[in-house]
């Protein structure tokens, strides 16, 4: 019998009243997220590029991952994601009027009991991430304010 996978795309984007770079030294250091991003709980630094993430929102289930920098040049910061998933995660960040529009891109996929999961509870896992991904953008608008 074949590994059980599931994949997820999510895309979302906003502006920021902050200019790009502030906004990028933002994004770049992880170490510094949970003093802004409540959905991630504690990052320890592994290496100069890599770093382990626990992540937990709404729903009662923590994602250990690990993120490898693969781009820390704008306009597009980027990492690669493994553990509970894998694939990646992309910052896309333009200088407007208004600040820095950011695009959010993350391509995903899951195995195991996760995967199982995602049959029936994938508007439930998508939910989840948009809230996320809500106090993401909360999160930067106060640490750059």
């Amino acid at each position: 019998m074949g590994r059980v996978q599931a994949s997820y795309s999510f895309a979302t984007s906003w502006t920021t009243p902050a200019p790009v770079q502030e906004l990028a030294d933002v994004v770049l250091d992880l170490e510094h997220y949970p003093d802004w991003w409540p959905q991630v709980r504690a990052v320890a630094k592994l290496g100069p590029d890599t770093a382990r993430v626990l992540c937990r929102s709404a729903l009662p289930y923590t994602l250990d991952l690990v993120l490898d920098a693969v781009s820390r040049e704008l306009p597009v910061l980027e990492v690669a994601v493994s553990g509970d998933l894998d694939g990646w995660v992309r910052w896309r960040m333009t200088e407007t009027p208004e600040g820095t529009h950011t695009e959010f891109t993350q391509e995903v996929s899951v195995s195991g009991a996760l995967a199982l999961a995602s049959y029936a509870a994938r508007p439930l896992l998508r939910w989840n991430h948009h809230r996320m991904m809500d106090a993401c953008q909360r999160g930067l608008v106060s640490r750059v304010s």
